[in-house]
């Protein structure tokens, strides 16, 4: 058997085949990013999932890519957490921007981007991924993702920016105190996705001037900072894959107009490409 996962920080998806390539079953689990999770962790979580455990020692091969496996200190991390829960597998570790360039694949080079929880972007000439700029993370950088939104509206909420209409309807939602805040993001863990979690009041109300003003303004930060910064971008086509480019499609296309780039496809869900790439390229050799 073969199992193939595409982690962002927040969920993962796994698809299982058999060996003739063949879908058995697919199933999800938390995000698997090493800056937030150790590996006993990993292997905690994955024996609450008792799909993949009842297959765990017929898997042979395991193709896993996810935010945060970049450098090998931090495959490494991730590789650990499987090693005693897939016992008799060769587990190959890679970074989510690889599945994603497996995703949109066409067959000609792209700049491709990942617009999540958090965010990237690299070029692909269809066999290396190239970076342009380091992926700063949730801190530093993520700019244009779900984490990036989430920081920009709780600013704007406690420097009391936001519209009042808006800030009432934030009050009543989460009645959400900065005490409470620092506390989520200074002392607890996974604090990434805890503030892409305050996206979702921006997608909510996605029509009101105000949010779409914060949106723009943070896909603008994302192409200055991140696609931009590629050479090829003036003349490749520009490639998304993630739920935060899925939801905010409209704006991310003018924001690319606006600065001169050709925005191709938009991908919510990467697995199920991600999967096809894996049978057409990667096992039939």
């Amino acid at each position: 058997m073969i199992a193939i996962a595409d982690s962002g920080s927040t969920k993962t998806d796994w698809v299982i085949l058999d060996n003739n390539k063949n879908e058995l079953f697919r199933t999800n689990t938390i995000g698997f990013n090493p800056y937030h999770i150790k590996s006993d962790a990993i292997n905690e979580e994955m024996n609450k999932n008792e799909e993949l455990k009842k297959v765990a020692s017929q898997i042979t091969n395991v193709y896993f890519y996810g935010a945060g496996c970049s450098a090998d200190f931090l495959k490494q991390i991730v590789k650990d957490g499987f090693v005693d829960f897939f016992t008799n597998a060769d587990v190959l570790i890679d970074h989510d921007l690889l599945a994603a360039c497996y995703a949109v694949y066409r067959g000609k080079p792209a700049i491709v981007c990942i617009l999540g929880t958090g965010s990237n972007a690299c070029y692909f000439d269809g066999e290396k991924v190239s970076e342009a700029t380091p992926s700063l993370a949730y801190i530093l950088g993520d700019e244009g993702s779900g984490n990036h939104m989430g920081k920009k509206l709780l600013h704007a909420y406690f420097s009391k920016k936001m519209p009042k209409h808006l800030a009432d309807k934030f009050t009543e939602t989460y009645n959400l105190t900065i005490s409470e805040l620092n506390v989520n993001v200074y002392q607890k863990p996974l604090a990434n996705a805890y503030l892409a979690s305050f996206s979702k009041f921006v997608h909510e109300h996605k029509e009101e001037p105000f949010f779409q003003n914060l949106v723009y303004d943070c896909m603008r930060e994302f192409f200055d900072n991140q696609v931009l910064p590629h050479s090829e971008a003036r003349f490749s086509e520009v490639n998304f894959i993630g739920s935060v480019a899925h939801y905010y499609e409209e704006i991310i296309r003018a924001a690319a107009a606006e600065m001169h780039l050709e925005v191709g496809q938009i991908v919510r869900k990467p697995i199920d490409n991600v999967v096809e790439y894996h049978k057409k390229y990667i096992l039939s050799k």
